[in-house]
């Protein structure tokens, strides 16, 4: 699959949508912006500005314990998986900055790209509210689709059992990631997050935060309102696993 993204850093402003299936069904739409980067060149802001976004690699893989940072971690996690990027491979990463002092990531993607413009690798990194965090390397095809087996505990709605389905749209006017879960044949959910990448400008900066007050903050904070949504509507909640922190695999 052949890449051609936007410029980077870019801001991603769009939306969220997610829409349950089974067994009731609960949609919710949202405006949203993430962040575009390159691992091996992250955006960092002057004060001020960097109380509204900052990179840090302990909020992602194995918290850059082992050195290199966010892009140390990657790469160990696909040498552990038996990929090995070729030589020059950028590495873009789509998620929330660090901003207010609170990130929380719901889905950070990950696309490995050769000097040539193929896709080397895609790795999806899924967070839980139980501080847990799980990576999955995904085989993309030309179309930008993937499946793979569900193996992480994310809501206390679901268990580990199902697959997901995968689209991944990554070029110079859309960056989109679709997922669909899938159990037994049937749809349980569909989420997906979709925007328009813009160069990421200490005034787009500004303006974009403007338009999205508290981003980080309120991704956390709704996720637990349409919980407690889903729990008034006795949506039976299933009991997550005895260890709260998931190993990244």
């Amino acid at each position: 699959m052949h890449i051609a993204p936007p410029p980077v850093p870019s801001l991603v402003e769009g939306v969220v949508t997610h829409t349950r299936r089974a067994p009731l069904v609960h949609r919710f739409r949202y405006r949203h912006f993430q962040w575009l980067v390159d691992l091996d060149d992250l955006p960092r802001p002057r004060w001020p500005l960097s109380l509204l976004a900052r990179f840090d690699a302990a909020d992602h893989f194995e918290g850059g314990l082992q050195g290199g940072g966010i892009r140390g971690d990657l790469d160990r996690f696909l040498a552990e998986q038996g990929v090995q990027l070729p030589s020059g491979s950028k590495v873009l990463m789509l998620a929330h900055a660090r901003s207010l002092g609170h990130v929380f990531n719901p889905l950070s993607v990950f696309w490995c790209i050769a000097p040539d413009g193929q896709l080397a690798a895609a790795v999806l990194e899924v967070h839980n509210t139980y501080q847990g965090r799980h990576a999955y390397l995904v085989d993309v095809d030309d179309a930008g689709r993937a499946q793979v087996d569900k193996t992480f505990y994310v809501s206390p709605f679901n268990d580990v059992s199902g697959s997901y389905s995968v689209r991944l749209v990554l070029d110079q006017r859309r960056v989109a990631v679709a997922i669909r879960l899938i159990r037994d044949g049937h749809t349980v959910l569909d989420a997906v997050v979709s925007g328009r990448p813009t160069a990421a400008t200490s005034r787009s900066l500004v303006s974009t935060a403007a338009r999205h007050l508290s981003m980080t903050h309120r991704v956390t904070a709704l996720i637990r309102v349409h919980g407690v949504r889903l729990w008034t509507r006795r949506l039976p909640v299933v009991p997550r696993p005895r260890r709260l922190e998931e190993a990244v695999r």
